[in-house]
């Protein structure tokens, strides 16, 4: 069995987590109780897909809904740049279930330099290469 600390026993009364904290595996919630009437109904319940954000994709989340979406507010809220801001919404939109829209391209560095190396591109075109200007 998993022993958690008083202060993480305060935050897991409130919050349904989605993740199980030793493996990382969706959870799944086995019985729902009510305090008033004690009804108790038991079976395999999936949770929601907002349940299964990390606590960091949350916070972001509700920032974002906060902001209304609005990257300038998002970016002062926080104190990060805007391809951060970005990046962090395209991690959201995927731990949805969502393929991201835009992805970074994937740079090949290596492929970059050889065809440097070989005369197929100028040190300009590398460079800009490498900076996924093209």
């Amino acid at each position: 069995m998993f022993l958690y600390s008083k202060e993480r026993m305060k935050v897991l009364k409130n919050e349904v987590i989605g993740k199980c904290p030793v493996c990382g595996e969706e959870l799944y919630v086995t019985k729902l109780s009510c305090h008033k009437c004690h009804t108790q109904i038991e079976g395999n319940f999936t949770l929601c897909k907002f349940c299964k954000l990390s606590n960091e994709q949350k916070s972001f989340v509700e920032v974002f809904i906060k902001s209304r979406g609005n990257i300038k507010e998002i970016e002062k809220e926080l104190g990060i740049s805007y391809p951060t801001v970005r990046g962090r919404l395209e991690n959201v939109i995927e731990a949805l279930g969502y393929s991201p829209k835009y992805s970074e391209p994937k740079i090949d560095k290596g492929e970059i330099v050889k065809r440097l190396s070989d005369g197929e591109i100028t040190s300009e075109e590398a460079l800009k290469l490498l900076q996924g200007e093209e």
